[in-house]
């Protein structure tokens, strides 16, 4: 898998197959060729994307875990969406 994680605080923001291409420039990151999806808040400059990322937790959803580039931890500020109004 590929992870999108914000510099700043380490958040995983996407993650994709291997095989999907993923570009960034000083503007923003595109996903895919031919592109499907524009990322306009995330860019070379505030992300690292890290390839061949083999233990991704099998409940990973944007946001849920922090990533260092070796190890996963818990984001301790997630909220799960489908509790937000309980």
């Amino acid at each position: 898998m590929q992870v999108i994680v914000e510099r700043a605080t380490q958040i995983s923001k996407f993650s994709y197959e291997d095989s999907k291409l993923i570009s960034a420039t000083h503007t923003n990151i595109n996903i895919g060729d031919p592109v499907e999806l524009v990322i306009w808040d995330l860019n070379c400059d505030n992300t690292n994307i890290y390839k061949n990322v083999e233990d991704v937790p099998s409940d990973w959803v944007g946001e849920k875990y922090l990533y260092d580039g070796s190890k996963w931890s818990n984001n301790p500020n997630w909220v799960d969406p489908s509790k937000k109004d309980e």
